[in-house]
């Protein structure tokens, strides 16, 4: 399994958040969690739908994929300041900034009427979405226990799918009733705040204690400022070199130099410099995390290529409308969510994660692969199939693959390791968009006649078909697309093999282990915080493992420890 990871001084003083629920108010939270992450995932994937459409209304046929490459690269800049930030101005007070932003950015997508501007509101929006997908993520594993969380987790992932099912249906609803995509932001502004005002009254808090001013010295400004530049001026060229701009001009070569050193800044800060890193360097020496967070990157690249254009698949090679394209792509995410309830009861009921893993990674693999037998002609009801098995991997993968994260690290860095699984994963999906939209303009450079060439630089434009060309721009699509399908092969195939390297060892977390190993009884309570140690159950209590301490009227403490073995007591 690795070494144990220690937590650092600045990590043992941080408050400790965890505040386990009863059933009755866990559901009256998890339900707020809910709603939130409904809109959130409406916001990320309706808008794959839309694009064509939005692309010609704001004259941006040729730059439209920034649309999702800068709300994921914006979202990947964030997506590790969030763990740290609620650790330390606490999780409800981020939670609901993030809620805000995103229903502003909303607002202000359906007023813009250029494509900088557009993007720029995207970007925002990917803020926005990704600390209200992490911090919901992070209150899931304040509230519920190691040992069910999987089982909520799986309820969390049902959430997503809803809402990349619900999300092109309602895009598509707006452009073919309503007549303009800029309805469908007009909806999702006003239902963000709505639920932030929900999460305001009804989610539960732990503000820290101390000075505001104190707090802000904690903050790792230097390694976010890094990881930003890293992130920003390496993917941007990834994104449009060879597309916007040549790979040997001197912008892409000096944006490619300073996003490595500023990489290499960001490592050498985490690993030397910041008092709360947000990617502590000691979480690699676990080979199980490694592997889990690399899977996270690939797979976080291949769905979001999936989410992206398929659509395009659909509604330029296949020239079905945006509602029939939507309709078909329930297959995915519809199998997706129910894929990740089931799972998720399994978790919880049999303490186990790693053969619903291999299942995932397996099904996706193979759904994949079919996806290969796609052609111009084929029927919806051949387009079906692969899509249903391609939904139970992803299902299968997205939330048990965060449970056996959390269960491969210690107790006080679930934050840290929850953000860091949904950086890897978001920076993924960037990249992931980046290279399958290289793939996709140069395979249309290839295959489109001569004289329209000019449609490569508009991958989500329905090309015009009023020519005798027709027959020839559609196989090209078609071709351009299976290009894009095939890239996704290895890359979830190498996930798959990457299971041989995780071995799954429960629900038990590592620090619960080392304690079970070297105390056995549960006897003695070691302040951490101070350094000293105390028998005395009337002092300051904090939590032990995976459980909690209760203080009874009569001046002793319980510590309820609850793991495999069941509750011990004393």
């Amino acid at each position: 399994m690795g070494r144990v990871q220690q937590p650092t001084t600045a990590e043992r003083a941080l408050h400790d958040q965890t505040n386990i629920l009863p059933r009755g108010k866990l559901i009256v939270v998890f339900a707020t969690l809910s709603l939130t992450l409904l809109v959130t995932f409406l916001d990320q994937n309706g808008i794959s739908v839309a694009l064509p459409t939005i692309a010609a209304d704001i004259h941006a046929e040729e730059t439209i994929s920034w649309a999702g490459t800068t709300s994921l690269i914006a979202n990947a800049m964030f997506q590790m300041l969030y763990g740290r930030l609620s650790d330390i101005f606490g999780r409800k007070a981020v939670y609901l900034a993030a809620i805000g932003l995103l229903s502003l950015a909303d607002l202000m997508c359906g007023l813009v009427d250029n494509a900088a501007a557009f993007y720029v509101f995207r970007g925002l929006a990917g803020v926005g979405g990704g600390g209200v997908t992490n911090l919901s993520m992070i209150i899931v594993s304040d509230i519920v226990t190691l040992e069910q969380r999987g089982k909520y987790q799986g309820i969390i992932g049902a959430m997503v799918g809803l809402g990349n099912v619900l999300g092109p249906f309602l895009a598509a609803a707006f452009i073919e009733k309503a007549g303009s995509w800029r309805g469908f932001f007009y909806m999702l502004a006003p239902l963000a705040a709505i639920s932030g005002a929900i999460s305001f009254f009804l989610l539960p808090s732990k503000p820290p204690s101390g000075r505001f001013r104190d707090t802000l010295g904690k903050i790792d400004y230097l390694g976010w400022f890094a990881s930003s530049v890293a992130v920003t001026f390496l993917l941007i060229p990834i994104s449009g070199g060879g597309a916007y701009f040549s790979w040997r001009s001197p912008m892409v070569i000096s944006m490619l130099v300073i996003g490595s050193c500023s990489f290499v800044l960001f490592v050498l800060v985490e690993w030397k410099l910041a008092r709360l890193p947000m990617m502590p360097v000691s979480i690699f020496t676990n080979p199980a995390v490694t592997v889990m967070l690399t899977q996270n990157f690939l797979f976080g690249a291949v769905y979001q290529s999936y989410l992206y254009y398929l659509p395009m698949y659909l509604q330029n090679a296949h020239l079905f409308s945006p509602l029939l394209s939507a309709a078909i792509s329930i297959a995915l995410v519809g199998m997706q969510t129910i894929a990740s309830i089931l799972s998720g009861q399994y978790i919880s009921r049999m303490k186990r994660y790693g053969e619903v893993i291999w299942l995932g990674f397996g099904l996706w693999t193979l759904g994949s692969g079919l996806s290969l037998t796609f052609k111009r002609d084929t029927s919806p009801g051949l387009i079906i199939p692969p899509l249903m098995v391609i939904g139970i991997g992803v299902g299968c993968i997205f939330q048990p693959i965060l449970v056996a994260l959390q269960a491969h690290s210690i107790k006080s860095r679930r934050a840290v390791i929850i953000s860091n699984r949904n950086f890897f994963r978001c920076t993924g999906g960037a990249c992931g968009l980046a290279v399958s939209a290289a793939v996709l303009q140069a395979t249309l450079r290839r295959e489109l006649p001569p004289q329209y060439s000019y449609l490569a630089d508009s991958t989500y434009a329905v090309p015009d078909l009023n020519s005798t060309d027709a027959s020839s721009i559609l196989d090209a699509y078609m071709a351009a697309s299976r290009a894009v399908f095939i890239l996704q092969v290895p890359l979830i195939g190498i996930c798959f093999i990457g299971c041989l390297l995780i071995r799954d060892r429960g629900l038990e977390p590592p620090d619960e282990k080392s304690l079970d190993q070297s105390s056995g009884q549960n006897s003695v309570i070691i302040d951490s915080l101070e350094g000293r140690e105390t028998t005395s159950a009337s002092q300051s209590l904090y939590e032990l493992s995976d459980g909690h301490i209760e203080s009874g009227g009569n001046g002793q403490g319980v510590i309820q420890q609850q793991n495999e073995k069941g509750k011990a007591t004393v």
